[in-house]
């Protein structure tokens, strides 16, 4: 038995999240716009004051009551590279910043609570079809970000994750949407929650793993090329980017690993056998284990540079997404359940 007025009011939150993301989005979107520029600004304004006192010049009464500055740390490139913490942004850019941050709390209490009225409307746990799963995995990746803002403020990861988060939650609303029911009878066990919940946080990792892997990317090859400019200029140091990166992938693959053991386990107990080259059960789950299996290695491997590994981890990314699309919804197998209408 369903109840349809639990599920219809699971509808609501959830397009209300989407609303609500997206004023975050464009909230976070000018907070990066302002702090750039206000980056930008001082940068400038260091340069004309470097310009103003010649190399080797004296630099008049008074200079050795002023605060000692290394080259490295007055350069404009170091000062471009090194942008003020979110604490110390200027404050229109802040209030911005924050104004995303209590909108995609907001946002975060829709989803969690839209998925869970899905669960109170089916009687089960949210995870029988494609659409259930996107609702759980950004629940995940905005619990994720909003426990991480809580301890210290990421103003500038907003865009990074609300903006795959809004496209996850369109993309389930308008084409993989499916009617509350329940469960065809091969997902009716205790495995389902224990292993589509891990996989399910796996992915909303691996979603904020690529945002950071993206940014490091950008930001990396805009210091190369002395250009950082506009938005770029409010990020963290590309080394700092690329930190955070592979924390995320480094806690993100054990998960993962559960999840490939874990599905072995209850394809035994549905099949009895624990592998088999089924296009989600064997394939692809294993490709994408692989793949980042391979970014990290590369990662701790001297001979890879480190833009190139992070771009195995964006190759690993778009193995997860062709995954979850592609082939649960063109591919037919044993493991295909999205439960949308072909």
């Amino acid at each position: 038995m369903t109840d349809p007025t639990m599920a219809m009011t699971s509808d609501v939150a959830i397009w209300a999240a989407i609303a609500v993301l997206a004023l975050a989005l464009v909230a976070f979107s000018v907070h990066l716009a302002i702090a750039g520029a206000s980056s930008e600004r001082r940068v400038d304004a260091r340069s004309r004051e470097e310009a103003l006192v010649p190399a080797g010049a004296d630099p008049g009464p008074g200079a050795a009551d002023l605060p000692d500055r290394s080259a490295a740390a007055t350069s404009p490139a170091a000062s471009a590279l090194a942008p003020p913490p979110d604490g110390a942004t200027g404050g229109a850019a802040r209030r911005w910043g924050v104004a995303g941050l209590q909108l995609t709390w907001l946002a975060t209490f829709l989803v969690v609570g839209g998925t869970l009225m899905r669960m109170i409307s089916v009687t089960r746990a949210p995870l029988g079809n494609m659409y259930e799963f996107v609702l759980v995995t950004s629940s995940f990746a905005l619990l994720v970000y909003s426990a991480w803002s809580l301890r210290r403020a990421r103003l500038w990861l907003g865009v990074f994750v609300v903006l795959p988060v809004t496209l996850m939650l369109v993309a389930a609303k308008l084409w993989w949407y499916t009617e509350a029911s329940q469960l065809m009878p091969a997902l009716e066990s205790f495995w389902l929650v224990i292993h589509v919940t891990i996989a399910c946080l796996s992915i909303a990792l691996f979603v904020i793993g690529a945002g950071l892997a993206a940014a490091f990317l950008v930001k990396d090859r805009a210091e190369t090329r002395g250009r950082v400019r506009g938005r770029l200029a409010a990020l963290p140091p590309a080394a700092a980017l690329e930190r955070l990166t592979y924390g995320i992938h480094v806690l993100a693959f054990p998960l993962w690993t559960f999840t490939l053991i874990s599905g072995a386990i209850w394809a035994e107990q549905a099949w009895g056998r624990y592998w088999g080259w089924d296009p989600r059960q064997g394939a692809w789950t294993f490709v994408i284990w692989v793949v980042y299996a391979a970014y990290l290695h590369a990662r701790a491997t001297s001979s890879w540079s480190i833009r190139r590994a992070t771009w195995v981890a964006i190759v690993g990314f778009i193995c997860v997404i062709v995954n979850y699309t592609v082939v649960n919804l063109l591919m037919t197998g044993l493991h295909s359940y999205s439960g949308v209408a072909s």
